[in-house]
């Protein structure tokens, strides 16, 4: 019985048996979050990674409050990344100021007032970023390679 916990304990850090199990091998992404959705689908996500100290890449699309995970304490950005900003809103579509602060409160300073200025969070249109400029002109951290 010792041996079979201890096996199955190493097949799930492998993430052969657990695969939704962190590994120190692989790092959480944005992947399944790119197209967006309501802060209470991201939120808990936001804490898991907050709490575990992994990696979080931010990887391909990521738009609207995937963008929230510039705000993770672990965060790394891969230059083919492509983020797209716009203003907060509520279910009827409607600009929302607390959404918007949400949203520019996981920015670091110079991105978010780079959006401000540019005026990214004053309607529902995306403006894009690219993952390069997000590395370079912002300063967040670019993902190792893997």
């Amino acid at each position: 019985m010792k041996y079979l916990t201890c096996l199955i304990g190493a097949l799930c850090l492998a993430g052969v048996l657990c695969p939704a199990m962190p590994s120190s091998a692989r790092a959480a992404t944005s992947e399944r979050f790119g197209m967006g959705g309501w802060i209470k689908d991201f939120q808990p996500e936001i804490d898991r990674v907050n709490a575990s100290g992994e990696l979080f890449r931010i990887k391909g699309h990521c738009q609207s409050n995937c963008t929230l995970f510039l705000g993770v304490r672990n965060v790394c950005v891969e230059r083919g990344a492509r983020l797209l900003f716009h203003s907060g809103h509520d279910r009827q579509r409607r600009i929302n100021a607390a959404s918007t602060q949400r949203m520019l409160s996981a920015y670091n300073p110079k991105l978010r007032r780079y959006v401000m200025d540019h005026h990214y969070m004053d309607t529902l249109e995306f403006h894009a970023i690219s993952g390069a400029d997000i590395i370079d002109k912002f300063g967040y951290r670019e993902c190792p390679r893997r």
